[in-house]
């Protein structure tokens, strides 16, 4: 057993579980549980410890005379003297903590899909203790098992102990395929897996460990999420969260809904709604599609919240109290049709720099240049397409040439030291090329944090000075200890994930303000930025009906895995990347069933059938000395481009080590060798031993990538829990996890083949308007209404640009009431309402309508 000695006993006979950061005086990080006996000695087993409490009523007569009462105070488990206590209530006393230390166990079962009946009775029991359900209200807030297993499978295994591999990092697999090298391997994998799970909740920085503080850019709440959005934040977030929780860091992964502004203002116009209703709507309608695409935030909140307020409006007093705000008369456009001056994004022209007809009235998309929205030519209002006018309102800025030296420096040490991509360091180092310039933090709307100066109580703040402190008051709002993370930045490493046009406001204007803040806050570390995904040969488009978004992705049929697969084998990090459905369905069918899926299968299959569902014996030669190199490097080559946020590349290593295993197997024939002599059988024992255990390790991997696939696998090889964690820490370690003897459970394929009339059909189906309307032989006219002909002798454009943006929204509308699965009334009448203004645009486009078939039902 584990033990160590403390530097002063306690003043009476105390036996006590500790739970907390820091319970042996002597040690300097963590070690939980721990055991302090009464004369001083810390147990550190826990297998140490259930001996010990299992025989304390009858071998530890001068404990169990004289313990008596179970408290439960700030995580410490304690039983204190008591002369009066007896036998029996010290026995009931430890056999109660012996119960708690059952957690151990519940943690396996919880991880499984199929909890055993004993352990949910016994779940059920202890639930139905008052002191535990106030305690589990407390923690789990009232999810219940389902929240417990979830709060379980994010909780990270400690470091292993075990040696690492120490083979070179920059080898190829041929270099490491020496002998010298083969033998450390087989050292290695010989260790075996003897790591276990710890129970306990992290959910602050620990001394010691290393804290990571990840966050995504708040999508804007008013839009319903494509593709591109997904890869571009939320998904390449979730990838390196689960992959850094597999690592042992403590990380905490944040996002939510970014709720102010006019795109907001204007939603809630557009549906006749407040927009504190709309926020609430799509803010459901987006944690819908991330827990869709299985993206497992700790904490998905929204900017609508008072903890928002308090944190800008405090930032704000700050800086204003050390002179890095200043007022300015600024010259606005203003649509005199919509009554009201425009944010920047609802303001559209030609760039006056590149001459991008699309720029946006803050920053030009193609040339990646600041804009001022009056310095667009030929501006035209988002809303209405009006022309707006030019007028003058009073303003608060950020002095951002003032902060300029703090930034440079501040910037010199975060992109020397931090994982910063290519297109990061770009983008900002434009911004500064010619010197900063205040920058406009108010704005003049109604929707959004209200600017605290009595000078400017009509105004709001603007969308990125504000948006951002979601970030902290997010946090704020899951932790009340939030500060131990946003102002710690010794302690904590802060990622941010992002598309690159958001770059600029997370590497100048969002540091410039906690900088000039002055309040020890805690800087971004490392900013991923992502280049753009089209779709096919165009763009995203939800008005022209182009390209798949967020609702969609879970009508096709395709499970979510395969959508996070393909979506970050194509992850655009370097370059734009292009959505092609001919290019999935090749991925699809390649690289997952015919590569990984194959040789998954096979490996189990051959364990089922040759070796009655049992691991056979193996006993390696040069040839598998080889393969577990070749495994080693790969895994090896994994984790350092994870470590990086190389996704997409890491990605790749996955699938060369199923090439390795599906080539292995095939040279190899374990069918065949299965049917020959003793030493013909042996070797079919080892390759299918081997193989079934390089299907373990490829779990493992993917766990970050696809998480249902990984753990199905897990599930069908009937892996031990403790194996997720053990091969990724360190520099990576291919242990035999699944030895001589080990049972799995049911193997089955895990992918399914894409068929191209399938993925025709879905093509049709994403690729626009000009696509859906089927060709029809030509035949006579149909008679037309006296008024619908004179609507087509006489065309109104006009009329018809308003009605095209009216069938975008409407059609927007239908789809989100079906991803909400609302009442079926209100859908079909929403429905009736799109096809009625399908064909008030027909006949304003000088078209006669054609009436809409009934769809009948699917066969």
């Amino acid at each position: 057993m584990s033990s160590g000695r403390s530097s002063g006993g306690p003043s009476k006979h105390t036996l006590a579980l500790f739970f907390s950061e820091r319970v042996v005086p002597f040690l300097s990080r963590p070690a939980l549980p721990a055991l302090l006996l009464p004369n001083g000695l810390y147990l550190f087993s826990s297998n140490a410890i259930c001996r010990l409490l299992e025989c304390a009523g009858s071998k530890l007569p001068s404990l169990s005379a004289t313990l008596s009462t179970l408290q439960m105070e700030r995580r410490v488990l304690v039983i204190q003297d008591s002369p009066a206590s007896g036998q029996n209530k010290c026995f009931s006393a430890l056999m109660a903590i012996m119960k708690f230390y059952l957690a151990h166990l519940i943690v396996h079962c919880l991880q499984r899909a199929d909890v055993p009946k004993s352990v949910q009775a016994w779940f059920d029991r202890v639930a139905a203790i008052q002191g535990c359900q106030a305690a589990a209200q407390k923690v789990l807030q009232g999810k219940g098992l389902q929240g417990m297993k979830n709060y379980m499978q994010r909780q990270p295994a400690p470091q292993s102990s075990q040696c690492r591999d120490t083979l070179s990092h920059n080898s190829s697999p041929t270099e490491v395929a020496d002998v010298d090298s083969q033998d450390y391997v087989l050292t290695r994998w010989s260790k075996q897996n003897k790591s276990q799970v710890c129970v306990f909740p992290i959910s602050l920085p620990q001394e010691g460990k290393r804290n990571i503080l990840l966050t995504s850019a708040l999508p804007y709440v008013n839009n319903v999420p494509h593709l591109g959005n997904i890869i571009g934040c939320v998904l390449s977030a979730d990838v390196f969260s689960r992959y850094g929780r597999l690592r042992g860091w403590n990380l905490l992964f944040i996002c939510g809904t970014d709720e102010y502004g006019t795109a907001t203002e204007n939603k809630a116009r557009e549906e006749g709604l407040t927009p504190q209703q709309i926020c609430d709507k799509y803010h459901a309608v987006h944690a819908s599609i991330y827990k869709w695409f299985q993206i497992d935030f700790d904490f998905f909140g929204r900017t609508t919240t008072k903890k928002q307020t308090e944190i800008a409006q405090d930032i704000f007093w700050r800086l204003h109290k050390r002179d890095f705000l200043v007022e300015d008369t600024v010259e606005q456009l203003r649509c005199e049709s919509c009554q009201r001056f425009l944010a920047d994004r609802f303001v559209e022209g030609i760039c006056p720099f590149c001459n991008y007809p699309e720029a946006r009235g803050d920053q030009c998309d193609k040339c990646g240049r600041l804009i001022n929205a009056v310095e667009l030519r030929e501006p035209q209002c988002k809303v209405c397409r009006q022309t707006p006018v030019i007028r003058s309102s009073k303003h608060l800025f950020l002095d951002l040439p003032k902060l300029e030296g703090q930034l440079d420096e501040w910037l010199d040490k975060s992109t020397g030291s931090g994982d910063w991509t290519a297109n990061a360091k770009q983008i900002t180092r434009s911004w500064l090329r010619d010197g900063l310039k205040p920058r406009c933090i108010t704005r003049d709307l109604k929707w959004g944090t209200p600017v605290p100066h009595p000078d400017f109580a009509e105004k709001v703040f603007y969308v990125w000075f504000d948006a951002p402190i979601g970030y902290l008051s997010i946090t704020a709002n899951y932790t009340d200890q939030w500060e131990k993370w946003w102002k710690n930045p010794q302690q904590v490493e802060l990622y941010n994930f992002m598309a690159k046009d958001n770059v600029p406001f997370h590497s100048v204007v969002f540091p410039c303000s906690l900088l000039g803040a002055q309040d020890n806050y805690t800087l971004v570390n490392h900013l991923v930025a992502t280049e753009y995904l089209n779709y096919e040969d165009t763009k995203f488009s939800k008005s022209r009906g182009v390209g798949v978004f967020g609702d969609m992705a879970q009508d096709t049929g395709i499970p979510s895995d395969v959508w996070r697969f393909y979506l970050l084998y194509l992850r655009p990090e370097g370059q734009d990347s292009a959505f092609s459905w001919a290019d999935m369905a090749l991925k699809n069918n390649s690289e997952l069933l015919n590569n990984l899926g194959n040789f998954i299968n096979r490996a189990g299959m051959f364990v089922s059938k040759f070796f009655d569902g049992c691991v056979p014996v193996m006993e390696l030669q040069q040839e598998d000395k080889r393969l577990l190199a070749q495994v080693g490097w790969e895994l090896r080559q994994y984790i350092q481009l994870m470590d990086k946020v190389k996704i997409r590349d890491a990605l790749k290593h996955i699938l060369n080590i199923s090439r390795h295993g599906n080539q292995y197997i095939q040279v190899n024939e374990p069918w065949k060798n299965i049917k020959g002599g003793d030493s013909e059988r042996q070797r079919a024992s080892t390759v299918t031993g081997l193989s079934v255990n390089i299907a373990c390790l490829l779990s493992v991997m993917l766990q970050p990538y696809m998480p249902a696939v990984s753990q199905t696998i897990r599930k069908q090889l009937n892996a031990p829990e403790s194996c997720i964690n053990t091969m990724l820490q360190g520099t990576g370690t291919f242990v035999c996890a699944l030895t001589a003897g080990h049972r799995i459970g049911t193997v089955s394929p895990l992918f399914q083949k894409l068929e191209a009339d399938q993925i025709e059909a879905l093509k049709k189906r994403f690729g626009g308007q000009q696509n859906t309307a089927s060709a029809k032989p030509a035949a006579a006219p149909a008679p037309v209404a006296v008024a619908e002909t004179a609507a087509v002798n006489g065309a109104d454009p006009e009329r018809a640009r308003q009605l095209t943006q009216a069938v975008a929204e409407q059609g927007d509308k239908v789809r989100t009431l079906k991803a909400q699965k609302a009442e079926k009334a209100v859908i079909t009448a929403e429905v009736a309402m799109l096809l009625d203004l399908k064909k008030q645009l027909a006949l304003a486009e000088g078209k006669s309508p054609e009436p809409t078939p009934q769809k009948g039902k699917k066969k």
